[in-house]
């Protein structure tokens, strides 16, 4: 394919390239993957929140027909493997570090793909049975006789935290995992005592869990001549399961393959390795076949890895102009069973005072274990919850003190003229204008025309409220990528990466950044990633991370393709290099019409004839990047909201959106991407929650029929827009734009119902805003 045609290039509204291939079935997923003579495997998971193993008889499930094996978690440490690679503590720059109060590290309780001793939640693996089908290892699982010793459970994250609350684990003289102290309590404590106004929040940020499209499968296999392991799985990268997949075996990386292809949901949780990883690799090589295991729904909602759960109690100080002097607050995550991540509570401390100039903060940030599934990052991970409390803190000063909810925003927003910024946790925002941003999101949602808007719903014999929120996030992750960009012959362009998608578009908005830069047509970029023998290094998708430092290897690699390319096209064209000038994929003699487009200069460079021997072989070049330098992106949102008054359901009326993304690369996609976060944040705020019996453990909320997600009937359609400040921390200017959606979206949703009903004397509702807790909101106040 020649270059005719010419790159849209970044900018564009592209419609995604592979949306046809996706829409009709000729996507690979997790569970797509299979394998000549594989066998399938079921997994035996604790009906109880806690209990003590004391024996496993697999004697009568062994024998049944078709079975191949029944293991646990004994039979895993007897053959010398590794507990799960877990590394809550760890943390790269610029994130603030948190530290135990007391100097005592952060120790992490281990934890087996297959429970030891005792189970510690309500669907963690205990055995696990392969068979010739997936009937058979189901039947046999449950023929696994467990004699269990029940033991009292907790669910909460308070009263886990009670001197007497049952541990979870003996060696240990209580259930916290960390305390930390971030910021200033003596000058904090000073700053309320001279306070004109204070204000205070007790909050729970509910548990939910991501309930991808694609619940999680897994597929290994083994070859003894090699010692090799390949895993086919679907995830964020494929990067971290290699190696934790290593470190569980005991083997080197070299020695396993991970495959993934496209992947039907993340928002996090999937970025991270899960037990049935190792157990099918494991059995794999013990059986000397391939050992394939698929999730169903109910297990997803049992033992995928969960989010949120935060209690907070936090306090604002303002003087008697409105402005903020100080912020104290005390958070305390749930983990679960095992702490996989301290990344919620990581990012949520350290972006506590948002867009907003406080001067003081003081802040407790404590995590603590209980029996329930494990928490871990999940879209803006930690963020959501703490834009939700500063949010909710600034309309209850607002309301409470008399002051103009959205002029007491404007007066504290970080001035523009003070970029850049260190916020009172010592994280250093890059750049933005966040008065404009709010006023441009006034003017998108019609802020003005609000009251006629109301007094329409009243005439209907409906409530209306209007709610508005800021927010800011930092664009971390791991700080390491790799992109080897190649211009083939026949006429295209490969990009091998190491961060995938799981929906963000990446197959477009990376050809557009190609295209920009190599001046080739889109369409003739191929984007390779989601296999360790291909991917040479990749973290992953997560943290906004992916365009961000795409952009800059994809940039360095198409800058080194130029460079050689300029000098074997010198070669051809008989011409001085400095007299060549590359414009839209062509290598032009400056002044005459004698060129050679890019991809005749990867011909020459593979043919080799007539050229120096270092110019000869592939047309390539290979952008590394070790970023330690956040980006921050922001925005404001505004939400409106009717309410019924005899039954307090809550409608989403209106929703705008205004976030800052740097440079939009694709508007269309960002758009998307928007759209999607909103859904999350209205499901998170208005229907979504693990429900746990506190007694029991056991899930109330366990399908679909009792959570309930977001559907499209229940959304108006979003009104969004873009503000494109190019941020200083970044090469190229970039921020991501996939996490905006949902980080604000709870604070302003849960703002616009309290305003509904404000008039009746309320002034806080928890989330979620179920129909019955409106309800009773309403008519407590009326009472």
């Amino acid at each position: 394919m020649g270059t005719a045609a010419k790159p849209a290039g970044i900018g564009a509204a592209l419609r995604r390239r592979e949306d046809p291939r996706l829409l009709t079935g000729q996507g690979c997923y997790s569970e797509d993957f299979s394998l000549p003579g594989q066998a399938h495997a079921a997994v035996l998971r604790s009906p109880h929140a806690h209990a003590r193993i004391v024996a496993i008889d697999s004697a009568e499930a062994g024998v049944m027909p078709g079975v191949l094996a029944v293991l646990t978690g004994a039979d895993y440490i007897a053959d010398g493997l590794q507990p799960m690679a877990h590394a809550p503590a760890a943390q790269s720059p610029p994130d603030i570090r948190l530290q135990n109060t007391d100097g005592t590290p952060v120790a992490a309780p281990r934890q087996y793909p297959l429970a030891v001793d005792r189970a510690r939640f309500v669907g963690e693996p205990v055995a696990f049975v392969v068979a010739e089908t997936v009937a058979a290892a189901r039947d046999a699982a449950e023929r696994v006789r467990v004699d269990y010793q029940p033991l009292p459970a907790v669910t909460e994250a308070v009263p886990a935290t009670a001197p007497d609350a049952t541990r979870l684990y003996d060696e240990r003289t209580s259930n916290l995992v960390i305390d930390a102290l971030v910021g200033d309590r003596k000058e904090t404590a000073a700053a309320f005592a001279r306070a004109a106004h204070t204000i205070r929040l007790n909050t729970w940020v509910q548990r939910v869990t991501g309930a991808p499209m694609e619940p999680r499968a897994a597929l290994a296999e083994y070859d003894p001549a090699s010692g090799r392991y390949t895993l086919y799985a679907g995830h964020g990268g494929v990067g971290r399961p290699r190696r934790d997949l290593a470190q569980m075996l005991g083997i080197p990386e070299t020695q396993v393959r991970v495959i993934s292809r496209d992947v039907g949901g993340n928002f996090g949780p999937r970025n991270y390795t899960y037990p049935e990883f190792a157990l099918v690799a494991w059995t794999a090589r013990r059986l000397g076949r391939p050992v394939k295991w698929v999730s169903d729904r109910g297990e997803s909602f049992l033992s995928d890895y969960q989010a949120r759960d935060l209690t907070v109690s936090a306090e604002l100080a303002l003087d008697a102009e409105g402005n903020f002097l100080a912020l104290r607050a005390d958070k305390l995550g749930n983990l679960g069973a095992y702490a996989a991540s301290l990344v919620p509570l990581t990012k949520g401390t350290e972006l506590m005072s948002s867009l907003y100039h406080i001067p003081v903060v003081a802040a407790r940030a404590r995590a603590v274990l209980s029996n329930t599934p494990p928490t871990a990052p999940y879209r803006s991970a930690g963020r959501p919850e703490v834009m939700f409390v500063i949010e909710r803190l600034i309309d209850l000063a607002a309301r409470e003190h008399g002051f103009d909810r959205v002029e007491l925003r404007r007066r504290n927003l970080v001035p523009a003229a003070a970029m850049p910024y260190a916020n009172p946790f010592g994280m250093t925002y890059d750049s933005g204008d966040y008065r404009s941003v709010l006023d441009a999101a006034l003017t998108l949602a019609d802020w003005d025309g609000f009251a006629a808007r109301k007094a329409e719903s009243e005439r209907c014999g409906r409530r209306r409220g209007i709610g508005i929120g800021g927010y800011i996030e930092s664009q971390s992750g791991a700080p390491q990528e790799r992109a080897v960009v190649t211009v083939l012959p026949e006429g295209a362009v490969e990009i091998v990466i190491g961060t995938m998608s799981s929906g963000q578009g990446h197959e477009t908005s990376f050809a557009q950044l190609a295209g920009e830069w190599l001046g080739v047509p889109e369409d003739c970029v191929r984007l390779v990633t989601g296999d360790t023998d291909r991917v040479e290094f990749g973290a992953g998708s997560h943290s906004g991370r992916s365009l961000r430092l795409a952009a800059t290897t994809i940039h360095d690699a198409s800058q080194q393709i130029i460079a050689k390319g300029r000098q074997i096209a010198s070669h051809l064209l008989e011409a001085a290099e400095a007299d060549l000038v590359f414009a839209e994929g062509r290598f032009v003699v400056a002044g005459t019409d004698r060129a050679v487009d890019l991809f005749a200069v990867a011909a020459a460079a593979k043919a080799g004839s007539a050229l120096p021997e270092a110019l000869c072989g592939p047309l390539d070049g290979t952008g590394d990047v070790v970023s330690r330098v956040s980006s921050f992106p922001h925005g404001f949102h505004v939400a409106e909201i009717e309410i019924d008054r005899e039954t307090g359901k809550v409608e989403l009326a209106r929703y705008s959106a205004v976030d800052d993304v740097g440079r939009a690369v694709n508007p269309l996609i960002l758009h998307g991407q928007t759209h999607g976060g909103i859904a999350q944040g209205a499901g998170h705020a208005l229907w979504e929650q693990c429900v746990y019996d506190p007694g029991s453990g056991q899930l109330a909320s366990g399908s679909l029929m009792d959570y309930v997600l977001p559907r499209a009937a229940d959304l108006p359609f979003f009104a969004t827009g873009i503000s494109e400040v190019p941020s200083t921390s970044h090469p190229l200017g970039f921020r991501g734009g996939g996490e905006g959606g949902i980080t604000p979206a709870l604070g302003v949703i849960v703002n616009a119902i309290v305003d509904a009903v404000a008039d009746l004397g309320v002034s806080h509702i928890e989330m979620p805003a179920t129909p019955e807790r409106v309800w009773r909101a309403m008519q407590k106040a009326k009472g």
